[in-house]
């Protein structure tokens, strides 16, 4: 049979919260605003990063230049509050500061933004983040509870959706982060995961689903995060409405957008024999730079509380199970590379040559995998 329809997940969060279905296009439509702002406020974000990133590369060529750079490279990343707190006494918004603060907050090339969102994911599946029990209430959660604010990210995302919905619902058809209605190899399919993306990212879709199936601590939990979250929009919203857009609406659309990419790629290659066959559906990544080990997503699925060093060696005793699901695995790549490759630039033929297969397969055969694991048919 045919898989929901992509706006199906605005329609069923707008039904959770009793929204009469007369006003349903309200709220597609508002997502799919949504979504082309998120588009549109991380490019420019995209190009300062990669930008910089190529012009500290000609520059690094002069030795006091590169010098330099190293200097403030193991400095910049660490003084976003600073900046951010220097911005509201100012009041006025200034370029400069909105430049800094981007670079801090991304890093060269998204670096820092990378090593921020892989920090943030240990921390969500560690009992009391990174500190112990005693100080855990003070300090716990320091990157989702405090510097999260900053990147667009709302508390509770982590340790209660991410722990409690998505690792229970391993991007099947009941999370609210499935693609499974979506051609994977589509931009304008992407533009509405994009749109929907949204709803997740406010945390309302995770509350409709906690609400839903009678989850009362994960709700209230949902709650509280998304009411601390608003709090703080609206905070810096009512101070200065320009400070808000450049250095609070921004970053949240740039979560949008970076999120939905990552949950799009992750979980891609569905076999659409076996929806909800987590092996089937969580793709394996090996580049040559894998920070904390991230690429290792269907072993990070199977042991959730499995150290990141140990990945590597977990992945090969899960390997004959792999080869039964057909797991894909693809060598070479990183997950931003796979989005490009599979859904902005639809190149199945690199992807194929980078594509791992566990039997003997021939360059056709590879095309026809990709494609079934992209198809939108189920039984």
């Amino acid at each position: 049979m045919e898989i929901d329809n992509p706006e199906i997940g605005a329609a069923s969060m707008a039904m959770s919260f009793g929204a009469k279905p007369k006003f349903l296009f309200l709220f597609q439509w508002f997502a799919v605003l949504v979504g082309l702002a998120s588009a549109a406020a991380a490019l420019p974000v995209a190009a300062l990063s990669f930008g910089c990133y190529g012009a500290a590369m000609f520059l690094g060529r002069v030795r006091p230049l590169r010098d330099a750079y190293e200097f403030l490279s193991r400095a910049y990343d660490r003084v976003v509050v600073p900046i951010f707190a220097m911005q509201l006494v100012l009041g006025k918004p200034r370029l400069l500061l909105a430049i800094a603060f981007y670079l801090s907050l991304y890093g060269l090339k998204f670096q820092r933004f990378v090593r921020m969102f892989s920090a943030s994911h240990l921390e969500a599946h560690r009992r009391h983040g990174f500190f112990s029990e005693k100080y855990d209430k003070v300090f716990g959660r320091y990157l989702e509870f405090f510097l999260g604010y900053l990147y667009g990210n709302c508390p509770e995302l982590g340790r209660t959706a991410h722990v409690c919905l998505h690792h229970r619902e391993n991007s099947g058809p009941d999370d609210t982060r499935t693609n499974m209605g979506y051609d994977r190899t589509s931009r304008l399919d992407f533009l509405w995961y994009l749109s929907d993306n949204i709803w997740t990212v406010l945390g309302l879709a995770p509350y409709a689903y906690f609400k839903a199936r009678g989850d009362e601590k994960d709700r209230r939990r949902m709650l509280w995060g998304m009411a601390r979250y608003y709090a703080y929009f609206g905070a810096v919203f009512i101070y200065d409405w320009r400070i808000g857009t450049i250095f609070v609406l921004v970053p949240l659309l740039c979560m949008n957008f970076i999120n939905a990419i990552t949950a799009w790629v992750q979980h891609a290659f569905c076999d659409p024999e076996r929806p909800e066959d987590y092996f089937a559906n969580t793709v394996t990544v090996v580049d040559r730079v894998n920070f904390l080990n991230e690429g290792y997503h269907l072993c990070h699925h199977h042991r959730a509380s499995l150290h990141w060093s140990e990945m590597p060696a977990h992945f090969e005793r899960i390997r004959d199970r792999m080869r039964e699901a057909g797991s894909l695995v693809f060598r070479d790549l990183d997950f931003m590379g796979l989005f490009v490759e599979l859904t902005i630039f639809h190149r199945m033929d690199a992807l194929a040559e980078k594509l791992v297969p566990w039997e003997p397969m021939n360059h056709e055969q590879r095309l026809a995998l990709l494609a079934k694991r992209t198809s939108l048919k189920t039984p």
